[in-house]
């Protein structure tokens, strides 16, 4: 097992090492030119050259990416061109606002899709089944945008149960109940299409499961339908569920930008939204580096999670 974690650990490596030379060169094979942004269109071409010469963009790429990278290693990001503060007090706080609301959308997904999945399963092609599968496909296909736009105009704008933007009020005294409050309709609205993913994920796992014939057996031997689900069905469909919700993780990490746009909340996808708005290139490079670290190390924690909970992964 400790061999299979060290394996993991190493594959990790190449992968990030490849995504820092892509996101290093998607940024700058973009078009525009980070000078026009800062100097403004009315620029003459030598001040452009000098800022240019300045942050070392007229040396060759490789060199500038070597630079880049070596300085990372070191934990140094960099300085906004935009902000003039270091790109780590930018990205990091903005990392753990999305942290948060993942992580809240995420357990609204699972209650939501393990729950339904299952009672869908255990009720397999009745009228609930039929419903909450339809309601599941219309979910997963709304896109996140218009789904909270809608979410905004009834539950903040008509019935005012809800804020609209922001993590706190501003008159508010900023404590858990403040955030809980500003937290309900980005996380419903973020959380939506992986419920509806995690739902049908869990009522395939135990549809397929509860066909197989020690399930059979046990309800020979006069089991019941609650202990079989719970005690006997749920283990073996465990491994793959945990898969796909760890999957659902990395997406909300990297995917709740529309979201944290509409509802203003002060996270990395919003605060990515605005750097490439503002063509801050350090910026942009630091938050999709880290939205990819995070989504590897999320995937690499689903492994070895299902190591654990399926010991035929333990023997491959």
């Amino acid at each position: 097992m400790g061999r299979q974690i060290i394996t993991r650990l190493a594959a990790v490596i190449p992968i990030l090492f490849g995504v820092s030379i892509f996101i290093f060169m998607l940024m700058h094979l973009a078009p525009g030119d980070v000078t026009d942004a800062l100097l403004g269109p009315m620029a003459t071409g030598d001040a452009k050259e000098k800022l240019r010469k300045a942050m070392g963009l007229d040396r060759p790429l490789v060199f500038q990416y070597l630079t880049w990278m070596g300085n990372i290693l070191q934990g140094d990001f960099g300085v906004s061109v935009h902000t003039k503060r270091a790109v780590s007090e930018v990205v990091l706080p903005r990392f753990g606002n999305t942290v948060i609301l993942a992580l809240a959308s995420l357990l609204l997904a699972l209650s939501v899709g393990f729950f339904v999945g299952m009672y869908a399963a255990a009720k397999s092609y009745s009228t609930f089944d039929r419903v909450s599968m339809s309601l599941t496909l219309m979910l997963g296909s709304t896109p996140p945008y218009w789904l909270a736009l809608l979410l905004v105009l009834m539950f903040s704008l008509k019935l005012r149960w809800f804020p609209a933007t922001g993590m706190t009020s501003i008159l508010g005294d900023g404590g858990l109940m403040d955030i809980a409050r500003h937290l309900v309709l980005p996380a419903i609205a973020t959380a939506a299409a992986p419920a509806a993913i995690i739902t049908r994920m869990v009522r395939s796992t135990m549809l397929e499961v509860l066909s197989q014939g020690y399930i059979r057996v046990a309800r020979a031997k006069g089991v019941s339908q609650r202990a079989i689900l719970w005690k006997h069905a749920l283990r073996n469909a465990l491994p793959p569920i945990a898969t796909i919700s760890g999957l659902q993780l990395g997406f909300l990490l990297g995917g709740a930008l529309f979201t944290e746009v509409i509802f203003a909340w002060p996270g990395l996808g919003n605060q990515l939204y605005y750097s490439i708005v503002a063509r801050d290139v350090v910026v942009v490079q630091a938050a999709v580096l880290v939205i990819a670290l995070a989504f590897v190390l999320v995937n690499l924690a689903v492994d070895i999670l299902n190591a654990f909970l399926d010991p035929r992964v333990r023997k491959v």
